[in-house]
């Protein structure tokens, strides 16, 4: 009897085993045919936001840089839109992507807000997809990014602009690849920061988008204004968590697309 049990339960964890090495892990999946380009905004004369010191551009580049080798060692193609500190303009990024036919198209940013009084009141990970919107927050903080690309723009220009988003493609596809990357990046950075906010997935339209035949976000990985969240953001392992919830989030929304649209 007793060898019956023993060649039971020996049964048992060898199926047990077989079904565990069946999961594929991120490195097994073969995504060499998905090229993701990731864009640090900003950069050169734009410096983007500065608070405490520290400047919008090179918090940017740091992640995309670490999201850039994450992407690739899950087996990913990447490409940096920028990898220095040069100024290129919005609507050139997005045309990276689409001449080089990347699956997915993904812009660094991080937020900032005016009022002295409230930079340590405000804080947060927000994504962004292309979409008009009535919510004053997600307008002013579109402007502020727009800023550098419209500025002498006159009124009819910047209607004509931002009015485009309308027509923009992917709009749905893009809203569910930000749901995606903002639950993995909130998940990753949890772990370890409990208190990490969830700014949640917002409609904006934010100009660097604008055009982009692919898939398309923006994410704002925090407030550089806010003094807590300013030294966690330039601290090597937030920016690892970021890297790797953004990058999880990518391959989660590359696989749910291929289940439902063969893609």
């Amino acid at each position: 009897m007793k060898k019956i049990i023993f060649y039971m339960l020996s049964l048992v964890l060898i199926v047990g085993c077989q079904k565990h090495r069946q999961v594929p892990s991120p490195k097994m999946v073969d995504r060499s045919k998905n090229l993701i380009v990731v864009d640090a905004g900003h950069g050169g004369h734009d410096t983007g936001a500065i608070s405490g010191g520290r400047r919008e551009k090179d918090l940017v580049l740091q992640i995309a840089t670490r999201l850039k080798n994450q992407l690739l060692s899950e087996g990913y193609r990447v490409y940096l839109t920028r990898g220095d500190d040069r100024f290129l303009k919005l609507s050139q990024r997005t045309r990276i992507a689409d001449k080089l036919n990347a699956k997915v198209f993904v812009s660094i940013h991080a937020n900032a807000i005016a009022n002295r009084n409230r930079f340590n009141a405000v804080e947060g990970i927000e994504t962004y997809f292309l979409q008009k919107t009535r919510d004053a927050r997600s307008q002013r903080i579109a402007t502020r990014e727009n800023e550098a690309v419209l500025q002498g723009a006159d009124a009819l220009s910047k209607n004509v602009i931002i009015d485009s988003v309308l027509n923009g493609p992917k709009i749905i596809q893009s809203h569910k690849l930000a749901i995606d990357v903002q639950n993995s990046v909130m998940q990753h950075l949890r772990q370890k920061y409990f208190d990490a906010r969830n700014g949640g997935v917002r409609p904006a339209p934010f100009y660097v988008l604008v055009g982009a035949s692919r898939p398309s976000i923006l994410v704002e990985v925090g407030y550089i204004t806010n003094d807590k969240e300013r030294q966690r953001l330039f601290s090597q392992d937030y920016q690892t968590r970021i890297a790797k919830g953004i990058s999880r989030g990518i391959g989660r929304y590359i696989d749910n697309r291929k289940r439902e649209l063969g893609f």
